[in-house]
Formats: structure tokens, C-alpha cells, sequence
């Protein structure tokens, strides 16, 4: 394992050009459980990630292949968009309980904040040159973010207050750290895509333990928790829903509704510990709902009005009981939640 310790050249911006655009009509379609999408004006931008903010009751998300962050109002339908710096082509976002953005610059090497007051953009280089992906953002209990980047096979810590940004080098060449979550007892837990392993990390040391999954075959791409600190995960490649204990190292699967063919991607959990999971390789895409409670499938919803594409991953609002997703057919989309 290697530890890199080094502060961040930050870059101020004084301004960040909001380009306002007319609102879109949402459609909603029928199913077992409602699904409204609205249109994103910017064609074939990936728009992805969303992240409800409960200060101002609009949702951010970015454009990755537009290379934009712009928020979405759900009651006027109104969108704006946010210009940032060329190249960065951002990946995933996360906002703060003061309204704040943060980013990740999947192609440039760098995680980017916004302020949600000014618009103000804060930048956070890397401290390591082959971490030039950061991937997906999470925050912990003290408000600090941990973060995967992807290719660089690396598994990070950004103090928000300070901007130090810390690296540990995931023990397994091309283990590929995806998704991540940070449970009850503030640890994060990362799945490595490139593998079949589940892993952790030490927040004081940044030591990383790795779980060997079962199957060879096995390659989990996103990850959340239940209430209890079990994690589940989706496994892209063998179409399967995991659930893995922490406690006794023990794994359980269930084969997804739509078999082999469903190619499980996005992956969220709702306040009933219900795990949502959208199938992307069936079209239209489909959401299957999961009961941790009775290990058992609830029902099943195809994302009808856009075809989905793909969803590649969710957000679950507790306050108003919302779950959020983009798609590549270039819609926001939300659930509320039953």
C-alpha cells in the first residue's frame, strides 16, 4: 500500500457562466410504482448522478459526456447549466448540507466544488499524477468526502475544510475501486469492478482489506448498505443481486428478474432497507425492487417513457422519501419512493 499525503494546488474561479434555459414537461408513466422523467435540453450530454438539494428543493447532476453540472427545478422544470473547466467531463457529484457541489473530474485529475450561494467553482488537484479518474463521491459523517478513481486504481480521502486530499493504491493491480459507501460506524466500503472482491479501508491509515467474493466470475459494480452495515452490491457480469456480511464474512446472492441478460448496474436503498436496482441490460431498462427483509423480490418496473439506456447509478432522498437516477437517453428521472 502506498500513502500520499500532500496538499492541493486549489484554482478560484470569480465566476461560473449560468446559462438559464426554458423549463421541459415532465412525463410520468403509469407502473407499479410511478416514474416521472424530464427531458435535459443538452442532447446526447450523459446527464447522470443526480443529488437532491434540500436547502432549495432542485437537483443537481452532470452532463459527463457535455462536460457540465446543472441543477433541475422538479416543480417548474426549469434547467441551468453550469460551465466548468474544458476536459474535465464530470463523472458523479454529491451536495453538502450547506448546498454546496462537489464533483468529480473523471478526466482531468481533480474534484470540483461549486458554492451554492456564489457559483464560485474550487478546484482540488490530485496529488498523484496516475489518479486521473476520481469516480465516485461519498460523504462521511464529519462531512469529508471518500472517493474512488477508477482506472488509477486508487481509493481517496478529501478533508473539505482543509482541501487535503489523501491516496491509498488498492493492493490488487486493476482491481478497478467503483462504487462506495460509508456505513453506520463512519467506514467506507468500496467494490472493486475489475475483480471479485469487497473491500475497506482505515480512516486513520488508509489501509485497505480486501474480501475475496466466492465466484471467480464475479464483478461488482455498485454498492450500498442497509441499516444493519450488510452491504449489497450489483454484479454486472453474472446478473445477481449480493448481499455481504461484514460481521462473518458470509455472501449470498439472488439471480436478478431478468437473468442473464440483465446486466445489473445502478444500485440504491431506500429507508425500509429496500434495495432498488436497475437492470440495463434488458430495453427498456427496468427497476427491480428488492426486500432485505424477506430476501425476496417486490416487483419489477420498466423506465418506459425513455428506455433508460442505461442507469448507471441513484440517490435516495430520505426527506422526501425520492429516489433519483439519469439515464443515457438523456432524462432525469425520479421515483417516489412507496
Amino acid at each position: 500500500m502506498r500513502i500520499i499525503l500532500l496538499l492541493p494546488l486549489v484554482v478560484l474561479t470569480s465566476a461560473t457562466a449560468i446559462i438559464p434555459t426554458g423549463g421541459t414537461v415532465p412525463v410520468t408513466q403509469p407502473g407499479a410504482v410511478p416514474i416521472t422523467e424530464w427531458r435535459v435540453p443538452w442532447a446526447r450530454t450523459r446527464p447522470r448522478d443526480p443529488f437532491y438539494d434540500n436547502n432549495k428543493g432542485r437537483v443537481w447532476f452532470v452532463g459527463q459526456e457535455g462536460n457540465y453540472v446543472a441543477t433541475l427545478d422538479p416543480a417548474s422544470g426549469k434547467f441551468q447549466r453550469y460551465e466548468i473547466e474544458a476536459g474535465t467531463n464530470p463523472h458523479n457529484l454529491i451536495v453538502d448540507a450547506a448546498g454546496n457541489v462537489w464533483y468529480s473530474g473523471n478526466q482531468n485529475g481533480r474534484i470540483g466544488r461549486i458554492d451554492g450561494a456564489t457559483g464560485k467553482i474550487t478546484t482540488y488537484m490530485m496529488p498523484d499524477a496516475s489518479a486521473t479518474d476520481p469516480h465516485t463521491l461519498v460523504f462521511d459523517h464529519e462531512g469529508d468526502i471518500w472517493f474512488t478513481v477508477q482506472g488509477g486504481n486508487f481509493v481517496g480521502h478529501l478533508a473539505t475544510k482543509t482541501g487535503k486530499i489523501r491516496l491509498a493504491k488498492s493492493p490488487t493491480t486493476g482491481s478497478r475501486p467503483y462504487g462506495i459507501v460509508v456505513n453506520s460506524k463512519d467506514q467506507p466500503w468500496f467494490v472493486e469492478f475489475g475483480t471479485n472482491k469487497i473491500a475497506t479501508i482505515d480512516r486513520a491509515t488508509l489501509h485497505i482489506t480486501e474480501h475475496t467474493l466466492p465466484n471467480a466470475g464475479t464483478h461488482p459494480r455498485r454498492i450500498a448498505v442497509t441499516s444493519d452495515d450488510v452491504l449489497w452490491y450489483t454484479d454486472y457480469t453474472r446478473s445477481m443481486l449480493g448481499r455481504f456480511d461484514p460481521k462473518t464474512a458470509k455472501t449470498t446472492e439472488w439471480a436478478m428478474p431478468a437473468g442473464k441478460p440483465s446486466l445489473p448496474y445502478a444500485l440504491g436503498v431506500d429507508d425500509r432497507d429496500r434495495l432498488w436496482v436497475a437492470e440495463t441490460g434488458v430495453q427498456p431498462n427496468r427497476l427491480a425492487v428488492f426486500d432485505s427483509k424477506t430476501s425476496a423480490w417486490m416487483f419489477v418496473t420498466p423506465i418506459s417513457a425513455s428506455g433508460g439506456g442505461t442507469v448507471r447509478h441513484m440517490s435516495f432522498n430520505r426527506p422526501t422519501r425520492t429516489m433519483w437516477f439519469g439515464t443515457d437517453a438523456n432524462t432525469i428521472a425520479r421515483v417516489k419512493v412507496p
